[in-house]
Formats: C-alpha cells, sequence, structure tokens
C-alpha cells in the first residue's frame, strides 16, 4: 500500500484537511518551517490500517528554527495567526530555544530538531516549498513508520534518563489501542 516517499507525499496531497494546514503553516512565512510528529505518523498509519476517518489529533506540531527572535510569546502570537486561519490545535514552537525545555545540547536546524524526537516512526516533517510541492523529511527514513515499528531514535538511546522519558512515553501515548498493527520496542 505505502511503499515509499512517493507514496506517503501521495496520499498527504489527495488529504484536502492536510493541504489546508501545510498552506495555512506556509503563509506564516517562517524560517526552516515544518509540519511534523504525529501529523505525518498518524496519517500514514490510518492509511495502513485502512481506517475510514482520520484519527484526532491533540495538535498540529509546526517547528521552525529562527535566531533572531526566540522570546516565547512569538510562538504563542503564531498560534493565533494561525487560528485565524484554520481552527485546529496548533502548537508552534522555535527550535532555537527547545534545547532548553529538553536539556540537551543545541539544535542547528529544524530537522537536526527532529532527528531528536523520540521515535522513528514520528521523526518526521512536511512543508510547502515556493510551488505548493510537498517537501518530507525523514531523517531516520520512512521504513520503520510504513512497517508499523515503534523504535526510539538514536538519542533517546544515549541515556539511561532518556530511555525511561521514551518508554514511559510509549506508556502514555498507548497507540496500540488505536493502531493495533503497530509494533512498540522498548529500551
Amino acid at each position: 500500500m505505502l511503499k515509499n516517499e512517493e507514496d506517503v507525499i501521495k496520499i498527504i496531497r489527495e488529504d484536502e484537511w492536510m493541504m489546508d494546514i501545510l498552506k495555512a503553516a506556509k503563509s506564516l512565512n517562517l524560517q526552516d518551517w515544518w509540519i511534523c510528529a504525529g501529523f505525518v505518523r498518524s496519517k500514514i498509519w490510518d492509511t495502513l490500517h485502512e481506517f475510514n476517518e482520520r484519527t484526532n489529533l491533540p495538535d498540529v506540531d509546526v517547528i521552525y528554527f529562527d535566531k533572531q527572535d526566540i522570546d516565547k510569546r512569538i510562538e504563542k502570537e503564531l498560534e493565533e495567526r494561525l487560528k485565524d486561519i484554520l481552527d485546529v490545535p496548533w502548537s508552534v514552537k522555535n527550535q532555537v530555544r527547545m534545547h532548553v525545555v529538553n536539556n540537551v545540547p543545541p539544535y542547528s536546524s529544524s530537522v537536526d530538531a527532529i532527528s531528536k524526537f523520540p521515535e522513528t516512526a514520528t521523526a518526521l516533517g512536511v512543508k510547502l516549498d515556493d510551488n505548493d510541492h510537498i517537501i518530507l523529511t525523514a531523517p531516520w527514513g520512512l521504513a520503520d513508520v510504513i512497517n508499523l515499528e515503534v523504535k526510539p531514535t538514536a538519542h533517546f538511546t544515549e541515556t539511561k534518563e532518556r530511555a525511561a522519558i521514551y518508554n514511559g512515553r510509549m506508556v502514555r501515548k498507548n497507540w496500540k489501542s488505536t493502531w493495533h498493527n503497530i509494533e512498540i520496542q522498548y529500551i
């Protein structure tokens, strides 16, 4: 059903709701922006599970990388601007400051931040280029998410503390109750 990047881009392009969200985020003209994580992963898993209805997303994660203005208030203002365009649960975060929140060394870009998400299946991002073509980033590849395998990224296997965060997250998320075919690897 889904075998590669082209297939993933196709299912997103054919989803009017997702395209509207991508266009809204693009309208902010943020530096190094992506919509990431569950927005992409859930679409893939919903498709692979042949769901007729979209799984509810707790939020739509928009990330960007702007060294010029790292005030957290800007992120809230951006969320409000997006809500004025589309009423979805936006979450906007400047990755320049998120290393402090996550207690890790600074990220070099948004894709670097995505590569350090907890799971390979969630370390995904999409955005639109100047011609509204979808660009997909998958620092750990697409094999795990397409094969319904949830594994930690290398970043979360480096320390016992991060491994504990990953394992706790797997329990809290309880994704298997929604997507019964996934296999979760604990550390």
